[in-house]
């Protein structure tokens, strides 16, 4: 969105505001941390010190579209866990689509021009983790009722909520098509989401995908990611 609001309106600067934050928590005061990703230093000390308190903490970064990528990818990736909790296939499940789904997302974020210590913090591994451990997220709960055999259209239906993964699955997948870049769970939750594949079958056949190496950070440190 920050390119969007690049072409559209030039003259604006842009700051992102990302973590995890359930808007009930914060709306009755109780304690969160976020990331605030904004390109000018001095806009965003600005920024930091007029939302920022004793009880939301802000954390800068100049990283604005690994910010934006990380709270796009987290709500596809509740909607993979919301279906293995509604299918009932385990918190190993669910782990192993955490992390398999935090390597999707830091590969597409390289292939983008992000950096790998934001998917490493709060708008990264922070929102992951509250969204795909907890029925109150929209996402995962719409993919918990997906995985109990209800029907997308039903769900939707009676939902006054938006359920940002549904929309960006498709993008995401596309993206990741356009620039070569595996992302095999959030390929086949937008196959089951918008092009009507059956759950049951796309889990199955991410698990039988072949047995790979597990990278590690170390690899990306070598090709000169900063941590600093």
């Amino acid at each position: 969105m920050s390119q969007v609001l690049a072409d559209t309106l030039p003259q604006a600067p842009v700051a992102v505001l990302s973590g995890p934050s359930f808007a009930a928590d914060i709306a009755v005061d109780r304690p969160a941390g976020v990331t605030l990703a904004c390109a000018d230093p001095v806009l965003g000390a600005r920024l930091e010190q007029a939302i920022g308190s004793a009880r939301f903490r802000v954390y800068l970064s100049d990283d604005v579209i690994g910010a934006q990528l990380g709270g796009v990818l987290k709500n596809v990736l509740a909607i993979a866990c919301g279906i293995a909790a509604g299918k009932k296939l385990g918190n190993s499940m669910r782990a192993m689509l955490v992390a398999r789904g935090l390597a999707e997302t830091v590969d597409l974020g390289l292939a983008i021009g992000a950096r790998l210590e934001t998917f490493l913090g709060l708008s990264g591994i922070g929102d992951i983790d509250l969204s795909c451990n907890s029925p109150q997220s929209r996402n995962m709960s719409l993919g918990i009722a997906l995985g109990e055999g209800r029907s997308l259209a039903d769900v939707l239906g009676e939902r006054i909520t938006v359920q940002e993964g549904v929309h960006s699955a498709s993008a995401v997948a596309a993206l990741a098509d356009r620039l070569g870049v595996e992302m095999p769970i959030a390929q086949r939750i937008d196959r089951i989401l918008n092009h009507g594949a059956d759950p049951d079958r796309e889990f199955e056949s991410l698990m039988a995908l072949p047995f790979g190496v597990e990278r590690a950070v170390v690899p990306w440190l070598r090709r000169g990611t900063n941590l600093a």
